[in-house]
């Protein structure tokens, strides 16, 4: 246990060398882009269609409201169903490119200042602002009738080992992050804004803190560089110390990612979706672990080829981080609206032996659950169990597998305990 500094929480190596100081590369979106359609209940454009980057593609429109935009100018070919990123089949737009990337508007830009909140909150909405480091959940949700929020909390944590998106389009746009936040600060009704940075993050928290001279509502909260300390109810508890059952609003906080807030910057001052990301593609399996500036659509593949290809011949390519991100079978996937990262690591030989009753993977769980007990649920396919042990509250952070000494994938088999619970509630 003398590993452990803090209540479920750890102190990784994380490997941020290899692409925290370096420029962040433009990555040219090939002959065809693929759009995802996670979820979109309205298709706006047909085959044959000529599109301009920024043209509104698709709807979802069920329960949440999230349009979906071009991110280069062309031809729309079709659907097609493909690998995306979750591990799932899902429809993709094809759009042939035809490299002019022609933009259009797809809304008129807002001032933050004189438009109100239910303006903000709907512009928020129809300009398709998700959460952008790694969750994608529509972020006017948060924002629609708030009540009761004393603090909005902007999240510049990133604690996932290889990850430096963040840290980088915030160095390169602090001053989109300030606007950004302040237009959300607003839309929340609190009383203050707090920017959680990790305190060895000396240089990058100086910058914000010169950015916000001047900004009495705003300021920038320090807090340990542990993993899982990016998790919203670890910071909650880490900066407020306070518990809560579902959502953050129950304490009066909101919590938004830093990079949403810059997204949500981009959007009101230019008129401009999320068409582009800047993502870490990093780990021992590239020749040059590199921060791209990448479109929305374009492959892994792709992207690995123009900053230098792969150091080895087979790669462990995985979606995110190594700790929350999930491996995938091809490196066709492509980038998201809400993608942040991509992992390659040379695959190393596991020896796994029978669970040896430790209890390390309890101890260090930052959701307070039991990974071992729901582990063997899973094999048991003992559906109330799962409902007992609480395996929903998983956040598949990947703490109980790095920690097990036994080689398990504890994670991936609360994983499968979840998705049976998923399954069990349909029938």
């Amino acid at each position: 246990m003398s590993i452990l500094i803090g209540p479920m929480k750890l102190h990784l190596n994380g490997h941020k060398e290899l692409t925290n100081h370096g420029e962040v590369k433009n990555i040219v979106a090939g002959k065809k882009v693929y759009i995802p359609l996670m979820a979109c209940t309205d298709i706006l454009v047909n085959a044959g269609d000529y599109v301009k980057a920024g043209t509104m593609l698709a709807k979802r429109n069920d329960h949440f409201t999230v349009p979906i935009f071009s991110s280069v100018s062309g031809k729309v070919l079709g659907i097609e169903e493909l690998d995306h990123s979750t591990g799932r089949m899902i429809e993709h737009l094809v759009i042939e490119n035809d490299g002019k990337f022609d933009f259009e508007k797809p809304f008129e830009p807002m001032d933050a200042e004189t438009a109100s909140v239910e303006e903000l909150v709907n512009f928020m909405m129809n300009a398709g602002i998700v959460g952008c480091g790694g969750a994608g959940f529509p972020s006017y949700v948060k924002y629609r009738g708030a009540k009761g929020i004393h603090t909005l909390l902007i999240n510049a944590v990133e604690c996932e080992p290889y990850i430096t998106a963040d840290y980088r389009i915030i160095d390169n746009q602090v001053e989109d992050l300030i606007y950004g936040t302040k237009a959300m600060l607003k839309m929340s009704g609190a009383k203050e804004a707090l920017i959680a940075i990790k305190k060895t993050k000396k240089d990058l928290i100086d910058k914000v803190r010169e950015a916000l001279k001047g900004q009495d509502q705003m300021k920038v909260t320090e807090v340990p560089d542990q993993y899982p300390m990016g998790w919203e109810r670890t910071l909650i508890y880490e900066v407020f110390k306070k518990r809560y059952d579902k959502l953050p609003g129950e304490i009066g906080v909101i919590v938004n990612n830093a990079t949403t807030a810059i997204a949500f910057s981009e959007a009101l001052k230019y008129g401009r979706p999320i068409m582009e990301k800047i993502c870490t593609i990093s780990g021992d399996g590239l020749k040059s672990p590199s921060n791209v500036r990448v479109p929305v659509g374009v492959s892994v593949k792709d992207i690995v080829e123009q900053i230098g290809g792969y150091a080895a011949e087979e790669v462990r390519v995985i979606g995110g981080g190594p700790m929350m991100g999930r491996t995938q079978t091809t490196d066709e996937v492509v980038i998201t609206t809400s993608s942040n990262a991509i992992t390659v690591l040379k695959p190393e030989p596991v020896d796994t032996i029978a669970c040896l009753r430790c209890g390390r993977c309890n101890d260090h769980c930052p959701a307070g659950i039991l990974p071992v007990r729901i582990n063997n649920a899973e094999e048991a396919g003992d559906i109330k169990m799962l409902t007992k042990l609480r395996a929903d509250q998983c956040i598949e952070c990947g703490m109980c597998t790095y920690v097990c000494p036994s080689k398990i994938e504890v994670t991936e088999g609360v994983r499968r305990g979840k998705a049976l619970l998923r399954a069990a509630a349909q029938k």
